[in-house]
């Protein structure tokens, strides 16, 4: 059950790894492409307007981690509430996360320890920016990077529309799948040549759930010259819009976790 709980606490800041992530510089899925019949401004224009509106979201959420080396799973309870919160809770609240945009906070009952700080803790240990809204947006299917703040090259590769930035940045490249039928993400990837690390994030299938499309089972992938950090996450039992209530409270006694000893 130990092992559950760094799993949950992996979740929960999994995140910060986006900017701090590459493999080699190679492009993956550069073979095949062709004009897209879409300009990247529509294809860009189209997902920000099939982003899944709702006021509340909740379901179990099956959640498996691997390192290369080991791994472990749990099924948990997931709740949020759009823009405002996001709350994971393993079974007997033995482990509980609630992230929100001013902070992050969980606390795990098998060790006695808890995280309760900001985003610029996180920052500073990650080295990486992060916030709510990148978390958010990769549970949802939507890109985890703002791509209206740059140009884009829209090609179609594999009946799905691809886009890279006109002028990748020195430091991080950056590539997007997107469902031509939905707009959704199939695929994120942002690389960091010079560190040979690159995150993946790759979203299998979609559902539909009271009429809103969102993801169904997700593989995010972390990988660096030397490990392979994996997630794998799956949606069950999606309800929306239910009234829902989020608690959290950190037990008495317990002890800050060091965070970069996980």
């Amino acid at each position: 059950m130990k092992k559950f709980s760094k799993t949950l606490i992996y979740l929960g800041v999994f995140v910060a790894i986006l900017a701090n992530s590459a493999c080699k510089s190679k492009n993956v899925l550069v073979g095949g492409e062709v004009k897209s019949d879409l300009r990247s401004g529509r294809i860009i224009d189209n997902h920000y307007e099939n982003d899944l509106e709702f006021d509340t979201m909740s379901g179990r959420v099956k959640i498996d981690y691997s390192d290369g080396e080991s791994s472990q799973g749990v099924t948990v309870s997931l709740r949020i509430k759009k823009d405002e919160v996001i709350w994971l809770s393993a079974p007997l609240s033995v482990v509980k996360i609630m992230i929100t945009p001013e902070k992050v906070q969980f606390y795990n009952k098998l060790d006695n320890t808890y995280f309760d700080g900001n985003y610029s803790y996180l920052e500073e240990l990650l080295g990486t920016n992060l916030d709510f809204q990148m978390v958010q947006n990769l549970l949802l299917g939507q890109a985890v990077l703002d791509l209206r703040d740059q140009k884009y090259y829209a090609a179609a590769v594999s009946d799905q529309y691809q886009l890279k930035p006109v002028q990748q940045s020195a430091l991080y490249k950056t590539l997007f799948l997107l469902e031509p039928s939905n707009f959704k993400m199939t695929l994120q990837q942002i690389s960091q040549p010079s560190k040979s690390r690159l995150l993946s994030i790759t979203y299998k299938n979609y559902q539909k759930v009271s009429g809103k499309i969102l993801p169904n089972e997700i593989e995010i992938k972390a990988i660096d010259r030397k490990n392979l950090n994996q997630i794998d996450i799956e949606y069950n039992n999606v309800v929306f819009n239910r009234q829902l209530n989020f608690p959290f409270s950190i037990p008495s006694g317990f002890k800050p976790v060091e965070l970069d000893s996980l």
